[in-house]
């Protein structure tokens, strides 16, 4: 098995409280330590409930956080689908991030066009950098029940992507195209969380924390930094029992 950190709950209740108090901690800290703080976020259902928590905390200086997307889909702002509608409705609407520190990926253009306009727009940014790449402070990470992480689905080209920071990603399955962060830039964060809850998790999660596996989730393995993964016990039902 993978040397990750894996902490599991007994409930999702029980997981969003705990994953509350470990993003609001390491903001906290970065916060402290830094005159900006950086981070990138996820969309889907599990963080939502997550995302609801962070809009009631009172102690951060939400002025100096600059909030980016680890994916998009290829849907406007407004759209239901849009990851940026629903975590700005569950949280940065709720919270003084001044506007301009929220850089959302703009799924209403064309993918590929959408990955080099916010690959560029993180260039201009005073994200701290490392080995030639962005290094955010943190960023949350979620598993679909196929093993994918950010947009990067199982046989899709993104996999293979070593240069670009940013790209548009074709995924035949669904018959959509997605813009998503690429390999380098996730794994050159200073903290990652992966958030995953469900029974539907429970054989992608064994398969990426073993030794060797086939799923995307899998090619998150951090440069220098710190990989934490937070579950429920439905996810964590297949792992191998501590003796």
């Amino acid at each position: 098995m993978r040397n990750d950190f894996v902490h599991v709950y007994p409930t999702k209740e029980a997981l969003i409280e705990a994953a509350a108090h470990r993003v609001t901690s390491v903001l906290a800290s970065s916060l402290a330590k830094n005159p900006l703080a950086f981070i990138a976020v996820s969309g889907g259902s599990t963080p939502e409930p997550l995302y609801e928590r962070l809009a009631a905390a009172s102690d951060l200086d939400w002025r100096h956080l600059h909030v980016c997307f680890v994916d998009e889909r290829n849907v406007g702002p407004e759209d239901s689908d849009s990851n940026y509608r629903m975590v700005n409705q569950a949280w940065l609407s709720h919270v003084p991030i001044p506007k301009q520190k929220i850089h959302r990926m703009r799924g209403e253009l064309a993918a590929s066009q959408a990955a080099d306009e916010y690959e560029q727009e993180l260039r201009r940014l005073p994200i701290p950098s490392a080995n030639g790449l962005p290094r955010f402070h943190f960023m949350l990470l979620g598993m679909g029940p196929d093993g994918h992480t950010a947009s990067l689905f199982p046989g899709t080209a993104g996999l293979a992507e070593k240069k670009r920071w940013v790209i548009g990603n074709h995924v035949a399955k669904m018959n959509t195209d997605r813009i998503t962060l690429t390999y380098p830039v996730i794994n050159n964060a200073a903290s990652l969380m992966f958030l995953i809850a469900g029974a539907d998790k429970a054989d992608p999660l064994a398969s990426v924390l073993s030794e060797e596996s086939p799923l995307p989730a899998a090619g998150i393995e951090p440069t220098q930094g710190e990989l934490v993964w937070m579950v429920d016990q439905a996810a964590a039902a297949k792992l191998p029992r501590e003796s």
